[in-house]
């Protein structure tokens, strides 16, 4: 009879714990989590040149001023998405990175600037873009006061980024259609 007993209490505790196990998540299963704020360091910017190229526009562009080589007719805007980011329902994620390195044939014309989606209200009137300005080697630029060069739309640079993006808001501050 005890016999019984034991494996009767065996096979509950056995069955039980299946049933248990068959509730959980499968290990297969990706969970995404997104994140409420994403910080850019000099690590995200690292291989720009072989994200997605999403626009190569060239020559002068009246409406961008001297920004990105505005005023050149032999610019060359070379515009990468980080992770081919896109935009979903016409905003893009926390996260997104837009690097635009505008240059020319002769050399005069040499810049790097980014877009970085912040998230978590760090410039919610202007979408939580954070504006940079990078050296060569894709890390974050700094002025001959040491400071990194970047910020929000207001801020960075004396709101020059905002004053032209801004003209972009309805499609999240980006000028280049994905």
């Amino acid at each position: 009879m005890k016999t019984n007993y034991y494996r009767l209490s065996l096979m509950a505790v056995l069955g039980f714990g299946l049933l248990l196990a068959s509730c959980s998540k499968d290990d297969d299963e990706e969970t995404v989590v997104v994140p409420e704020e994403y910080v850019a360091t000099d690590a995200s910017f690292m291989n720009f040149s072989t994200w997605t190229l999403g626009a190569e526009p060239m020559g002068a562009d009246p409406s961008l001023g001297p920004a990105h080589g505005g005023n050149d007719s032999t610019a060359i805007r070379s515009i990468y998405f980080k992770d081919n980011a896109k935009p979903v329902n016409g905003k893009y994620a926390i996260g997104s990175v837009v690097v635009k390195y505008s240059h020319n044939p002769a050399g005069t014309l040499n810049e790097y600037t980014a877009m970085v989606k912040r998230g978590n209200g760090f410039d919610l009137a202007n979408g939580d873009w954070e504006y940079i300005m990078l050296s060569g080697d894709g890390k974050i630029a700094v002025d001959a006061n040491g400071m990194a060069m970047r910020g929000d739309g207001p801020t960075m640079m004396g709101g020059m980024c905002l004053s032209c993006h801004t003209k972009a808001g309805s499609s999240d501050y980006i000028f280049t259609s994905r």
